[in-house]
């Protein structure tokens, strides 16, 4: 369950980071990417450890709430599902086609 939600926690930070403020990213980056202890990042910050906690539970809130009304990451996941699978078939059924593998290309660089 821990893995999954650094994982949540990660993709949500990747698609919303920019409407958090610096400190919210600067404890988000820490604690789930660099896997930095509370009292580590308390330290780095010079606050108290309690603080970082309350800050790192109110953005996870935030984050979540942002998801709720935007569904970014959850549309994202459709998108490359539904990708997939027409990649799988344009390459079995159509491998010839020069034209829907340059579309194929074409839709994998939006997302570099």
């Amino acid at each position: 369950m821990e893995l999954e939600k650094t994982n949540y926690m990660n993709t949500l930070f990747e698609f919303y980071d920019v409407l958090l403020t610096d400190k919210q990213q600067g404890y988000l980056s820490l604690y789930y990417g660099d896997d930095y202890s509370l009292g580590e990042i308390a330290e780095e910050f010079e606050v108290s450890r309690q603080a970082v906690y309350d800050n790192i539970k109110r953005t996870e809130k935030i984050l979540i709430g942002y998801e709720e009304k935007l569904h970014l990451v959850e549309n994202f996941l459709l998108r490359k599902e539904v990708y997939d699978q027409l990649k799988g078939y344009v390459a079995k059924t159509y491998p010839s086609d020069h034209d829907l593998h340059r579309m194929i290309k074409q839709l994998e660089s939006f997302d570099e």
